[in-house]
């Protein structure tokens, strides 16, 4: 039987970026979606790291999430009343277009292969949200970059896959909650609830790993209050696993 071909990582860094490779192979970077750095500090970040170290940035919210958005609280950048209004739900803007030309910018500095793209709970599957989501992703410059999207609330798998096949996207999920519905690579988002608080316990890890496609690429990103010691721990069980097939 083929073994499942996986990267374990988080969703931030909870330990210093110099100390975060000497543990994990790839790192989705959050930064990018809050307040993108300057290109130059993750180019220098890009320099620092390992080369064969993956970086995942998450798209800018000014993309994906309107402007009533808790997560706005953390934008430094100087955005005029007009602008907030025109922020968010992959809308034909001039605002949404910037962000993504930064978040490329980011990506491409990052050397990254993958774009994250986070919906809200709010971004429901209405006529005007999938013709904005299809009008965004079909027409944006990706530049050879993978687009990874994770939407949230109401989807339903059925319309999820014909959006993904449609137009190029990778579903990324938590399978605690779902499945997914693209299988030529998973990215699986592990988030331990709705605070993030939660803890997961060795047999839920190892029922993670029972769940993993074999002879696939696959993403396993912790994004909880415990992802450093979960994440660990996760690849200890992949490595066992693997060493025991091997023997």
């Amino acid at each position: 039987m083929a073994l499942c071909l996986v990267k374990t990582g988080c969703c931030g860094f909870p330990l210093s970026q110099r100390k975060y490779p000497e543990q994990f192979p790839v790192v989705e970077v959050q930064h990018t979606f809050y307040q993108p750095p300057r290109v130059s500090t993750l180019q220098r970040w890009r320099a620092a790291a390992p080369k064969d170290f993956e970086f995942i940035p998450k798209a800018w919210q000014l993309i994906t999430h309107a402007a009533t958005s808790p997560t706005y609280r953390r934008v430094t950048a100087a955005l005029s009343e007009p602008e907030l209004k025109e922020c968010g739900g992959f809308r034909p803007t001039r605002i949404v277009n910037e962000a993504w030309l930064l978040t490329r910018a980011c990506a491409e500095a990052l050397e990254a292969r993958w774009v994250l793209f986070q919906c809200p709970a709010s971004f429901s599957p209405s006529p005007l949200n999938i013709e904005n989501l299809r009008k965004f992703f079909s027409g944006v410059d990706r530049k050879g970059l993978g687009f990874l999207w994770e939407p949230r609330g109401a989807w339903g798998p059925q319309l999820i896959s014909n959006l993904c096949r449609e137009l190029n996207l990778v579903h990324a999920v938590d399978p605690f909650e779902n499945a997914t519905v693209t299988h030529d690579l998973f990215y699986y988002r592990i988030h331990g609830g709705k605070d993030y608080r939660y803890r997961f316990q060795e047999h839920e890890l190892q029922q993670l790993h029972s769940v993993l496609p074999r002879g696939k690429p696959v993403y396993v990103m912790f994004n909880n209050i415990a992802m450093l010691e979960n994440g660990i721990r996760f690849q200890q069980i992949v490595a066992e696993a693997q060493q025991t097939k091997a023997a």
